[in-house]
């Protein structure tokens, strides 16, 4: 067999773990050049482990797996850079984002502009810097690099939103002036600029993106909910 399937200190987060057989762990991570692959962390549970106390999330990493199936073997974690300290309410954020990762990229699909995305915010998140717009702001980006389309500057027309109007948002197809019916969401043309310009320091812009936000989120993800939403609700988020 040509080539080796060894991939070594390669950049990582932890997205979630899970019981493998006895003694073992399913990793999944998120890699900077393969996007999100599975990895069998073999004995991790095992108190002397190695692994025990490396496999965490929120933390940038690197790894050393091998394996061409879609369940890959883990060999080694290291720490990359400095430990982040993730509490509180920014702790439920950092559940929020990776239940996201889990449920909208698909495996082993490299995004590495996606990879610095969600770097940045879990930077925002460990200096506590306005965690809903960190949200926001996330949110936007992962549905854009995944190919999702947020039109934010035209409606479906092709015409230029305006400060001064209030829309109609559909998921599937964007804004446009009318009235609201099942399946759609109200919003002021500046908020979609505001969005558009990655500028949330109007109050109203920051409530009206994370309503948007979420009805697209909910939108996409389909009819099974997100468990941390029920973190969210009990932060008042």
């Amino acid at each position: 067999m040509a080539g080796t399937s060894k991939k070594e200190n390669q950049n990582i987060y932890i997205l979630h773990t899970y019981p493998f057989k006895e003694t073992s762990l399913i990793v999944e991570m998120l890699s900077k050049e393969f996007g999100r692959i599975a990895v069998a962390a073999k004995g991790a549970r095992r108190p002397r482990s190695s692994l025990r106390g490396m496999l965490l999330p929120f933390q940038p990493l690197q790894a050393t797996w091998s394996g061409l199936n879609e369940l890959k073997t883990l060999h080694s974690i290291e720490w990359s850079d400095q430990f982040l300290s993730i509490d509180g309410d920014a702790l439920i954020c950092g559940f929020y984002l990776n239940e996201l990762m889990m449920r909208l990229l698909p495996k082993d699909d490299p995004h590495p502009i996606l990879y610095d995305y969600y770097h940045q915010a879990i930077l925002d998140l460990s200096d506590h810097k306005g965690l809903s717009v960190t949200l926001r702001r996330f949110e936007l980006r992962l549905l854009q690099e995944l190919g999702y389309q947020v039109p934010l500057k035209n409606d479906i027309h092709g015409q230029t939103i305006h400060l001064d109007k209030t829309y109609i948002y559909r998921a599937d197809s964007g804004p446009f002036e009318g009235k609201a019916s099942a399946g759609s969401i109200e919003v002021l043309g500046k908020t979609l600029i505001d969005m558009a310009d990655d500028n949330y320091e109007d109050p109203l812009t920051e409530k009206q993106s994370k309503q948007l936000m979420r009805y697209l989120i909910n939108h996409y993800i389909g009819d099974k909910p997100l468990h941390s939403k029920q973190l969210f609700m009990a932060a008042g988020e």
